[in-house]
C-alpha cells in the first residue's frame, strides 16, 4: 500500500515509526515531513494545511491511504476532501472534528448528554464576559478562547485583573485570530491530569493506554506553558476503577451523542480528563493523537497500527485486536534554550543511540544539506520503553546524552510526579 501521512512534528514520526512496521505498507510519504522522519517516509514539501495540494499529490501518487494528523487540516475538512477522490482516510470528517475545533460545541455536547465537565458560559461579547467573570468573583477562572490556538488559547486567571487582561487579549486584541470571536468562562476544576487516546470507529470504542504530560517549561512545573515537554505512561492516577467510570459517564455517551447529532466520529478522539473530588471530569476534547502523548502510547502498542487504522475506517474495529504491553513508557522533549519564547535554530544534529528500547522522535527538526539541523523550539522527544516507569525513565535520560546539538535544554524531572504517585507519596 502507499501510506500518506500529513504533518512534520513528533506525532507524525511516531506514527510513521509504527506504520513502517506493518507489513502491508510499501511506501510512506509525509507530507510535509521532517529531518527525522526523513530516514522512514519521502518527506514532500507540501503543508498540512494545503489541501489542494494534498489532495493533488493523493491523486498524482496512487495514495491508498492517508492518515491526517494535526488538528488544523482535520477541522478545515482534508478528511472530506481526500475520501471525494476515493482516498480512505484515519481521522475524522470536519463535522465531527468540530469537537476540537469550536469548545463552545464541544462543552454545549457535554451539558446536552449529561457528560461530566467544569460549568460554563459562553461569550460573544468582551463586556459581557468580563461583567460575568466580576459578578461571579470566583478565582481562579479558566478563559478559552472558542477555536484553534495551538493549545495555548487556555488561560488560568488568578484573580480579577489577569482574568479582564485574559478576556480583552483573546476577544478585543485577537491574539487567536477568529479563534477568538466566542470566549468559554469555566470553573477552575482540581485533581490529577489524565490524557487517554482512543480508538473509535463510531461503533465500537478502543481506550489506548493512558498517559501524564508536563505542559511547563521548567522542573517542578514551573515557567510559561508549552506544547509539551514530556510524558509518561501508563499514568498512576487512572487506576482500573476509573478507567471503568470513564467507559460508562464519558467515552461510550461521547461517541453516542456525535452519533445522534449526525457527527459520527472515526480516527483518535483525545480525552484531556480531570480526576476531580467528584469523579473523572472532561477538561478538553482532541480530535487526533495527542502530542506528546502519542510518543509513549505507540511504542507500547503490540498490534499492527495499520490494520487498526484501516480496521476504524471500514467500521470493524470490533474485529481487530488492540494489544498493548504491560510496560511502561517515557518521553523527555529535547528542546532549543529560551522556547517557548524566542530562540536560535539552524543547529547541526548528531544523534548516537543504540539501545533498541529507545527512540528519537523528531519534532523541530530539518534537512539542509544532507545534515539533520533544529528548526523549532520541541527539537525532539527522547522516548524509552521498559518494564516499569523507573527503568524507562532511566533509559530515556540516559537515551538524551546521545542526541546533541547546540542550545539544547530539557527538565530534569520529567516523570518524578508519577513515581511519587505510584509509591504511594
Amino acid at each position: 500500500m502507499n501510506i500518506m501521512v500529513i504533518g512534520g512534528g513528533g506525532r507524525e514520526h511516531a506514527i510513521v515509526h509504527k506504520l513502517a512496521m506493518s507489513p502491508k505498507a510499501d511506501k510512506i510519504y509525509a507530507l510535509p515531513g521532517n529531518g527525522g522522519i526523513a530516514s522512514q517516509a519521502e518527506c514532500v514539501n507540501i503543508g498540512a494545511t494545503d489541501i489542494e495540494k494534498i489532495v493533488e499529490f493523493a491523486k498524482n501518487n496512487a495514495i491508498d491511504f492517508a492518515v491526517v494528523a494535526p488538528d488544523d487540516p482535520l477541522v478545515l475538512g482534508a478528511v472530506d476532501a481526500l475520501n471525494e477522490i476515493g482516498v480512505k482516510c484515519f481521522g475524522p470528517r470536519a463535522n465531527a472534528a468540530i469537537i476540537e475545533g469550536s469548545k463552545v460545541f464541544s462543552k454545549n455536547l457535554m451539558k446536552k448528554y449529561n457528560i461530566p465537565t467544569a460549568g460554563y458560559e459562553v461569550f460573544d461579547k468582551s463586556a459581557d464576559a468580563i461583567s460575568y467573570i466580576e459578578k461571579e468573583n470566583k478565582f481562579p477562572v479558566v478563559i478559552k478562547a472558542d477555536g484553534l490556538a495551538l493549545g495555548k488559547g487556555v488561560v488560568i486567571a488568578q484573580d480579577f485583573a489577569e482574568a479582564k487582561d485574559a478576556v480583552n487579549m483573546i476577544m478585543e486584541d485577537k491574539v487567536f485570530g477568529k479563534s477568538g470571536n466566542n470566549v468559554v468562562v469555566e470553573e477552575f476544576l482540581t485533581g490529577p491530569e489524565v490524557s487517554v487516546l482512543c480508538f473509535t470507529d463510531g461503533k465500537t470504542l478502543v481506550p489506548m493506554v493512558s498517559s501524564m504530560d508536563h505542559k511547563r517549561v521548567g522542573d517542578g512545573d514551573t515557567g510559561p506553558n508549552t506544547g509539551g515537554m514530556g510524558t509518561v505512561a501508563p499514568n498512576p492516577c487512572y487506576t482500573k476503577e476509573i478507567a471503568d467510570e470513564c467507559m460508562k459517564t464519558i467515552f461510550i455517551p461521547t461517541m453516542d451523542a456525535m452519533n445522534k447529532e449526525g457527527r459520527t466520529f472515526k480516527g483518535c478522539l483525545y480525552f484531556g480528563l480531570m480526576i476531580t473530588p467528584n469523579g473523572p471530569k472532561v477538561i478538553e476534547y482532541n480530535c487526533r493523537f495527542g502530542d506528546p502523548e502519542t510518543q509513549v502510547v505507540l511504542p507500547l502498542l503490540e498490534s499492527d497500527l495499520l490494520e487498526i487504522m484501516m480496521a476504524v475506517e471500514e467500521e470493524r474495529l470490533s474485529e481487530v485486536e488492540v494489544k498493548f504491553s504491560d510496560g511502561a513508557a517515557a518521553c523527555v522533549v529535547v528542546a532549543s534554550k529560551g522556547y517557548p519564547k524566542a530562540y536560535d535554530k539552524g543547529f547541526e544534529v548528531t544523534e548516537k543511540i543504540s539501545d533498541a528500547d529507545c527512540f528519537v522522535y523528531h519534532a523541530g527538526t530539518s534537512l539542509k544539506d544532507g545534515k539533520v539541523v533544529t528548526s523549532g523550539g520541541r527539537v525532539a522527544g527522547v522516548t524509552a520503553r521498559a518494564e516499569n516507569l523507573e527503568e524507562a525513565l532511566k533509559k530515556a535520560y540516559k537515551a538524551t546524552e546521545g542526541f546533541e546539538f547546540e542550545n539544547k535544554y530539557m527538565r530534569t524531572d520529567i516523570g518524578q510526579r508519577a513515581l511519587a504517585i505510584k509509591n504511594g507519596k
